[in-house]
């Protein structure tokens, strides 16, 4: 059975382009993986609080004395990078705030990304243990940045989530991305028409893997 974990991060509700498009994706991708477990996590409503002396349990040696708050720190820490290596697929709503991510989406991978379950030091240099997964960003933008040089220098969105998903070793990390939705009702439709297109050619992709692996 396969294991999706479906991350929310934007702040705007029902409003949230990012959320309407994560929702699709897990709808597109349980379609063609009917047997599909999906666990969610709202990180707008849950956020995990961003990293700290006592949030940084998880990175003292085992047997080290913890406070209580550092031992309920911890606890967060373990379900969430826990609730990550258990998934097979994460599909993960990622506006772009100021030029970057939500805080609450770098608080929660600021707590999976752990030395020794999701990388690894070795003497040839970092390496990242949280294969074989995949990962599908909904990737939202007021304006555009992805077809100018200057655009591509101001985003640290999808370049931070690739290298950070990467920097955890894995290769599989695609988008869907939505831009310009601030620049007018016409643009804002077309874009979402365009990163639902997208949505349809992963759903086709994904069919046509599965079903290659059935016939194997």
């Amino acid at each position: 059975m396969t294991k999706l974990l479906h991350i929310d991060s934007s702040i705007l509700g029902g409003n949230s382009v990012s959320r309407q498009l994560t929702a699709q994706i897990v709808a597109s991708w349980r379609a063609s993986h009917p047997a599909t477990q999906v666990s969610y996590l709202d990180l707008a409503i849950d956020t995990p609080s961003h990293l700290s002396v006592e949030s940084l349990g998880f990175r003292m040696p085992a047997g080290s004395d913890l406070t209580e708050v550092q031992k309920r720190e911890n606890a967060v820490s373990e379900a969430l990078v826990s609730q990550f290596l258990a998934s097979d697929v994460i599909v993960v709503g990622a506006p772009l705030y100021n030029f970057s991510i939500p805080t609450q989406l770098k608080a929660w991978i600021d707590r999976i990304a752990q030395a020794g379950r999701t990388f690894t030091y070795t003497d040839k240099g970092p390496v990242g243990l949280a294969v074989g997964k995949t990962v599908i960003v909904a990737s939202t933008r007021g304006g555009v940045y992805s077809t100018s040089d200057a655009g591509n220098a101001m985003e640290h969105q999808e370049s931070y989530l690739k290298t950070v998903f990467g920097f955890l070793g894995i290769t599989d990390v695609r988008f869907v991305r939505a831009e310009g939705l601030a620049m007018g009702d016409a643009p804002k439709a077309a874009a979402v028409s365009a990163a639902e297109v997208e949505i349809k050619a992963l759903s086709t992709t994904a069919a046509n893997q599965a079903n290659a692996k059935q016939a194997a």
